[in-house]
């Protein structure tokens, strides 16, 4: 089933009256970008739901990139089918780049922490 995209927290317009929607592996990654830029436990009745990304600034550069793969790993658990590969800190731009495999496929996704 399709899901709306999202971005900065408002839903992506058509251009025809409703929103655009997302399938396959595009569907994917905008439940991983959902999971990964939401705060874990911002919603009282789901509070596994996102992550601990925000944390990132608090901890020291050098640990900034394992915490970060471990933080979406966490976060991104309930997804069938994904695994988190690897992830990439960007100190100077303060992005987390999130490497994962969905059904053999190779995808990526960038957060601003």
């Amino acid at each position: 089933m399709p899901v709306n995209c999202l971005r900065d927290g408002d839903y992506v317009p058509d251009g025809v009256g409703g929103f655009r929607q997302a399938a396959g592996a595009e569907e994917v990654l905008e439940r991983v970008l959902f999971l990964l830029t939401a705060r874990r436990g911002s919603f009282p009745l789901l509070p596994e739901v996102g992550s601990r990304l925000y944390l990132l600034p608090r901890e020291k550069a050098s640990a900034r990139q394992a915490l970060g793969a471990s933080y979406a790993a966490e976060a991104l658990a309930g997804e069938k089918d994904l695994q988190v590969t690897g992830a990439l800190w960007e100190e100077s731009q303060q992005r987390l780049t999130v490497f994962l495999q969905w059904k053999g496929e190779a995808l990526e996704a960038q957060v601003g922490v």
